[in-house]
């Protein structure tokens, strides 16, 4: 059975449409931990790493970050995602195996949600212009960008990518967060730190034990403010988050945000206005995340089953919703009525 809460939120004045959907909270442990603040994928990334070495293994990390943002991001010229689009119906480009890796991993949850998540969304969602100029397209020019929307034109194979049709182009974006939280931990890994958080935008990746005991403490944002919703305790693994809040505009006294429905082109309408995932895979929670918000509570629970993660469902009364695997994990913060 799924736990459901209704809580009374409070409200922060004003909404930073740019600002961090997720926070976290750590305990003070005995020796001080390096911290790092970068800019990549569209956000700060943030870095909190603990041991001998933590320094230099956050140097390392925000390499790596950079260096990922340059291969699948779709405005990067000659990355790997930019080259894939400019070569739409012309044949396949070669791939590094970090960059495979992540596409696979997006194919994989486009199949697994019917389409409600579809990382070949760039056409419409370049019409929608969200981190530049948003306004509402025109109706024949979003209907022309959707005949271009299809991840099965999309193949990945041993010999590199290939988009279907010209015109066709990948948008990693509901991915590229986590996959940064990725890219840092394996770099953690390598250089054998005790412990690390690392968050970019909605996704927090939590490396190691925390220092101290316990478990690793996780906020959850308010989605009517800037303040944070309550609190997950989680073991080593990733959480992302995706909510209607984050990027939106109003045009003719109506509002859209920016978690596009790639079957319709328009926002999704769900009845969600967050969803929170919980996975052992940065980029997977990343998707899965976007997808769940489009789906919908109910159709998200097969979802999520079949790859193994939880998630917190936020809907427009506020109700939130635990799959199992969260029950007894998150906390509302105190003064909240649960």
């Amino acid at each position: 059975m799924m736990g459901k809460k209704k809580p009374a939120l409070f409200v922060c004045c004003g909404l930073a449409a740019a600002a961090l959907l997720i926070g976290f909270l750590l305990l003070r442990p005995q020796e001080e931990p390096f911290s790092l603040s970068t800019f990549a994928m569209g956000s700060y990334v943030q870095q909190t790493v603990y041991g001998p070495g933590g320094g230099e293994a956050a140097r390392q990390a925000a390499e790596a970050v950079a260096q990922l943002e340059n291969q699948i991001s779709w405005r990067r010229e000659g990355g790997a995602v930019w080259q894939l689009n400019e070569s739409a119906g012309a044949g396949a480009v070669g791939l590094d195996g970090q960059v495979r890796q992540v596409l696979e991993t997006a194919l994989a949850v486009c199949g697994a949600s019917g389409g409600a998540f579809d990382v070949t969304i760039a056409p419409v969602s370049r019409l929608w212009d969200f981190d530049n100029a948003p306004h509402l397209p025109g109706d024949a020019e979003l209907q022309g960008a959707l005949a271009l929307v299809g991840y099965q034109g999309l193949s990945v194979t041993s010999e590199g990518a290939a988009l279907a049709q010209p015109g066709m182009a990948v948008d990693l974006g509901a991915a590229g967060k986590g996959a940064a939280c990725d890219a840092a931990i394996s770099c953690y890994q390598l250089a054998g730190v005790e412990s690390a958080v690392v968050a970019a935008g909605g996704s927090v990746g939590l490396y190691g034990e925390k220092p101290g005991g316990g478990l690793w403490r996780v906020r959850v944002r308010d989605p009517d403010g800037q303040g944070s919703l309550g609190v997950l305790q989680l073991g080593p693994g990733f959480v992302s988050t995706s909510g209607s809040y984050e990027k939106y505009f109003e045009e003719g006294g109506a509002v859209y945000h920016h978690l596009l429905d790639p079957r319709t082109g328009y926002p999704a309408e769900s009845g969600l206005v967050s969803v929170t995932v919980v996975s052992g895979n940065g980029a997977l929670s990343d998707c899965l995340s976007t997808a769940c918000f489009v789906l919908g509570y109910e159709k998200s629970l097969p979802l999520l089953e079949q790859f193994g993660a939880q998630a917190l469902f936020v809907d427009e009364s506020r109700a939130i919703s635990l799959t199992p695997g969260l029950e007894g994990a998150f906390a509302l913060e105190q003064g909240a009525d649960g």
